[in-house]
């Protein structure tokens, strides 16, 4: 009976999440291609811009040539309402090309959620300043704004949201994250080390979602038996999807695997809410759920330079850091409420608070990257 009403809760709320907002949003996705340039992705609707969803859904249903026109004509206008500066230096965008993503009358004239459309730019860089987005006030586009910087040569990916009445994005230091050293030149020694700590990155301080979800184990499992049968079996099943993406063997769009990681890290806080006990079903739930992490390590290996020769090496480093981070992860939840686990009240006030923060966390996740997906 708990376990339908705390289901039948999760559900009603995300119900309620999803009505009382209008879904709309702007994207710019900033990536360090090239040395010295960049390529800027911008996802808009273009409804304020133009003035109204008729006009937008005319645009979009024009023929190319039309479009074309039509884009360069309010270009300038796109421009100054987002305007990516490094130091004091504003980029000077090069257009490349348009295109959106759907020219359904209907979702257009509707308005209540986003119909983006994206528009390609390259840049070259002015120094090697810090870089910032600029969004005027009074600028003509939905918010929040989701800016993300990617630097797949270093493992980076960074979002930013910024809120109604947000203006500018925190400064980012990206020159000091771009790689300097030729990882086939390192001797194999500190091939490993420097995988490792890829690994351990991953975790801590990059992987908000995989924290959530080992920290899902540990409120269940604060004795060292019920957190070492997890966490093995977690391993295992991660370490299985990693490998076998790894060599091309299988796969899965990250448009499935992030949802789904958002959703393992509700589904685990809702168990520990639900079913205190360790047994085969709970642990074959979180083989399974390794899974689906080990998916999202596997697409994160997409944006590292791994090294032609001694890539098994390399990997192993990656996984025994992802390892680690985890290990971590514990080591410091313990220190935090672990002194406490034998007390009576700790599952009613320490487990069972955590895991519904982290349940509404994951929701709130899932939520997010089904309406506001973007490929990386």
């Amino acid at each position: 009976m708990r376990r339908r009403i705390a289901w039948g809760l999760l559900a009603l709320s995300c119900v309620a999440f999803a009505r009382a907002h209008t879904m709309t949003m702007t994207e710019v996705v900033v990536t360090f291609a090239e040395p010295g340039t960049v390529d800027v992705e911008v996802g808009i609707d273009l409804t304020q811009i133009l003035g109204s969803p008729e006009r937008y859904y005319a645009l979009v249903s024009a023929p190319a040539a039309s479009q074309q026109a039509e884009i360069h004509r309010i270009l300038p206008q796109i421009e100054d309402s987002l305007q990516i500066e490094v130091g004091s230096q504003p980029l000077a965008l090069i257009f490349k090309d348009f295109s959106t993503k759907t020219a359904d009358k209907r979702l257009i004239i509707d308005g209540s959620m986003s119909t983006l459309s994206t528009l390609h730019f390259s840049a070259r860089l002015p120094s090697t300043e810090p870089l910032m987005l600029v969004v005027p006030i009074g600028a003509n586009i939905d918010y929040p704004v989701v800016f993300t910087i990617r630097i797949p040569s270093a493992n980076v990916s960074l979002t930013r949201w910024l809120e109604d009445g947000a203006h500018l994005s925190e400064p980012y230091d990206w020159a000091a994250r771009a790689p300097r050293v030729d990882v086939d030149a390192l001797a194999w020694p500190r091939q490993a080390a420097l995988y490792l700590r890829l690994g351990f990155r991953h975790i801590v301080p990059q992987g908000a979602d995989h924290i959530l979800f080992v920290l899902g184990l540990f409120f269940l499992g604060v004795t060292w038996r019920k957190l070492l049968s997890q966490t093995t079996v977690f391993t295992i099943a991660h370490a299985t999807t990693l490998f076998l993406s790894s060599y091309g063997i299988f796969s899965l769009q990250s448009r499935y695997v992030e949802p789904a990681i958002a959703l393992s890290i509700a589904g685990i806080a809702i168990e520990n809410i639900v079913n205190p006990n360790l047994g085969a079903g709970r642990l074959a739930v979180v083989f399974g759920f390794g899974l689906i992490h080990g998916l999202g390590f596997a697409s994160s290996l997409s944006d590292i330079p791994f090294p032609k020769r001694d890539f098994l090496l390399t990997l192993l480093g990656f996984n025994v850091g992802v390892d680690l981070g985890q290990l971590f992860v514990i080591a410091v939840a313990f220190l935090l409420v672990g002194w406490f686990r034998h007390e009576p009240w700790f599952r009613a006030r320490i487990a069972i608070p955590c895991s519904i923060a982290i349940a509404a966390i994951g929701t709130f996740w899932a939520i997010q990257r089904i309406l506001f997906y973007a490929p990386y």
